[in-house]
Order: C-alpha cells, then sequence, then structure tokens
C-alpha cells in the first residue's frame, strides 16, 4: 500500500537524491520493476492527483498565508511548506517508479498451476495451517491485503511451483516445507464486462 512520506524533502537544501534513493525499495541487480496492471493504474492516479489537484490547493494556501504578514509565526504557512515538500518528495518518488516499471499482466497465466507473478496462492504449512497470498510488484505489495512483493522469501520460494509441488521456505525459525494447494489468477476482460479481476484501462 502506498502511505504518505513523513520526511520532508527540499529543493534548496539537503542531499534529496540520496535520501530519496534509501526510500526506493531495493531490486534484486539486473532485474526489472515488475507491477500489475491495477498497481500501475494506483500509482499513476495518485501521481497525477498530486500535480492536479493536491499540489495546487497546498501552494494556493501556502500564498494565502505568506501574505499575512510574520512567516515564522505563522500555522498555515509553515505547515503548509511542510506539506508542500512532502507532496514533491512523493511526486519524485512516483515519477521515478512508473519510469522504471514494468506492467506485467497475471491474466494471461489464467487457468494455468503453476506459480507466476500476479498469481494468488494457498499454501499449507507442516502444521496443517493454510494461507493465501497475491504475489505483486514492490510498490503496491500491502500485507494487510495479503498481497507480497515478488522479491518477498514466501514469493521466491513459490514462483515456478505448481499444485501439489512441496517447496523450501527460509524462515527466521529454520526452513519448512510448504505445500502448493491452488493457484489462481485473475482473468481476462472481455468487451462490455466489468468483472473485478479485470485491469484497468490504461490512457
Amino acid at each position: 500500500m502506498l502511505v504518505t512520506m513523513s520526511k520532508a524533502f527540499t529543493r534548496e537544501q539537503d542531499a534529496s537524491d540520496d535520501d530519496e534513493e534509501i526510500a526506493l525499495p531495493p531490486l534484486p541487480a539486473g532485474s526489472r520493476n515488475y507491477i500489475t496492471p491495477q498497481g500501475y493504474a494506483r500509482l499513476r492516479a495518485e501521481l497525477l492527483n498530486l500535480i492536479d489537484d493536491e499540489r495546487p490547493k497546498v501552494v494556493e494556501v501556502v500564498h494565502w498565508a505568506a501574505s499575512n504578514g510574520d512567516r515564522s509565526e505563522n500555522g498555515d504557512y509553515l505547515y503548509g511548506k511542510k506539506r508542500l515538500r512532502e507532496i514533491d518528495r512523493r511526486i519524485r518518488f512516483l515519477t521515478k517508479r512508473l519510469e522504471i516499471a514494468e506492467v506485467a499482466d497475471p491474466t494471461v497465466h489464467a487457468g494455468s498451476d503453476q506459480v507466476f507473478f500476479g498469481a494468488t496462492v494457498t499454501y499449507e504449512e507442516s502444521s496443517g495451517t493454510q494461507r493465501t497470498v497475491t504475489i505483486v510488484g514492490i510498490d503496491e505489495a500491502d500485507s494487510l491485503q495479503g498481497q507480497v512483493s515478488w522479491i518477498s522469501p514466501i514469493a521466491r520460494a513459490l514462483l515456478k511451483a505448481r499444485v501439489g509441488d512441496v517447496v523450501k521456505l527460509v524462515t527466521p525459525a529454520g526452513p519448512q516445507e510448504i505445500e502448493v494447494m491452488e493457484v489462481r489468477y485473475p482473468r481476462k476482460a472481455t468487451a462490455g464486462d466489468g468483472s473485478p479481476g479485470s485491469p484497468p484501462p490504461r490512457g
């Protein structure tokens, strides 16, 4: 899930590029920044909203507050400037991530029992506990929604496995074997199909 950056970014001072690179989720050397169509659409929508809506509103507030006198004692001005720096940092972050993103549509694997990027996988631990995860891009993974990035340990263990396979998952408590129980993919949209699993159009 995408969250607002709390660490301010300033154009005038600081090692902005270095700080920003540290904030980027790391990619394995030589690999691509895979993302689902839905994830790409969400990041793009957030970027456009920041540029076209939220930033202009904050700029307007800052200009209004600046005209009210002593800026050092002006709460609206100080908060507005801080928020503006956060927005600018987020815009830079999203722009960089979208530039290197490679959209991978999981619907091309619909019907397959093998685990690829975009799969929703149900697996069973040795204790008998079953868990379900969806393998997505680094920039869109949300553990609260059962989403894991494709470079996470569980995704690495599951990728390329098939239903019925037993694979080894390395955990802090030691390696454990898990069995792939089910593999699902969203189905491709057809004309006039508004199904939940259909990827959004890209414009």
